[in-house]
């Protein structure tokens, strides 16, 4: 219960993860057009499934910044960077994360062979 009072109830960790994040959107935004686009395609999209506290987003969102800098410096399109299945980029980058498709297929699995459990039990 302690780690779900320091996720959701830490003013600290709360006021340094809102300032590490506006300081990564000022670097997105110092991004090329077409990389700001995609980095606000792939965040939106990647939100929908985090799970939790959402701080291993920020470091997922960190570690994306960087290869969009890189790729930028380079002078590499962006597409380049993600290929052209940006979905599938963006499950590969969720891997590391937890995510809601991964608590809704463990209470699957967890109602299901409980039901089935209790009913192979009475037989």
């Amino acid at each position: 219960m302690s780690e779900f009072f320091d996720n959701y109830f830490n003013i600290k960790k709360m006021t340094e993860s809102k300032r590490e994040y506006r300081q990564q959107m000022a670097r997105v935004e110092a991004l090329p057009k077409d990389y700001q686009y995609v980095f606000k395609k792939i965040q939106g999209h990647m939100w929908m499934f985090a799970a939790g506290s959402g701080y291993d987003m920020m470091e997922i969102h960190s570690g994306l910044i960087e290869l969009f800098e890189a790729g930028a410096a380079d002078g590499k399109h962006v597409l380049e960077i993600t290929g052209e299945d940006v979905a599938a980029f963006c499950d590969e980058l969720l891997r590391s994360a937890r995510t809601y498709t991964e608590d809704w297929r463990e209470a699957l699995n967890r109602d299901i062979l409980k039901k089935l459990g209790k009913e192979n039990d009475s037989k």
